[in-house]
């Protein structure tokens, strides 16, 4: 498995998680940049992901859903703030209703991603920064941090494919 660490850092209200990979960084960004590729590992393989609507530039929004098990479809969105291709991206990722619209209800997490070239590979650090520690503790007792470590951990074998 690629995951190296996942860290949570409750006095800075972030959660990292540090994964290696032994595909160049253009390739692993294409996981992120291609719908198609991002849905194969978004989530937990037991939600897959499907992408509706995918700007991954400065300003865009990017919709999705997760179907579980019994079919039940979970919504979400990202708010894309910083694109720098094909080493960073940086967004606000939230929750949203069947019509895509924000659930104010549910906690927002702001995410920055960095690709990095690290010994012929590439090194991926995503840090997830909380609004409170409230928000930090909801999202972790949903099992944020387990399933990141699963949802990252299919990106291997995509790598692998290709």
């Amino acid at each position: 498995m690629s995951v190296t660490s996942i860290d949570k850092d409750l006095e800075h209200l972030t959660l990292t998680l540090i994964a290696d990979f032994d595909s160049p960084v253009d390739r692993v960004w294409q996981l992120w940049a291609d719908p198609r590729q991002l849905e194969r590992w978004w989530g937990p393989p037991t939600y897959p992901a499907t992408f509706e609507q995918h700007d991954l530039t400065e300003g865009g929004t990017v919709t999705y859903y997760m179907t579980g098990p019994d079919g039940a479809t979970y919504h979400g969105y990202w708010r894309v703030g910083a694109v720098r291709a094909p080493s960073s991206l940086a967004f606000t990722d939230g929750f949203a209703d069947e019509n895509g619209r924000p659930n104010d209800d549910m906690p927002l997490s702001d995410t920055r991603m960095e690709l990095v070239e690290r010994g012929g590979g590439t090194r991926m650090t995503l840090t997830t920064r909380f609004e409170d520690r409230a928000q930090m503790d909801q999202l972790i007792a949903m099992g944020m941090d387990e399933g990141l470590r699963e949802a990252v951990g299919q990106m291997d074998g995509l790598l692998v494919a290709a």
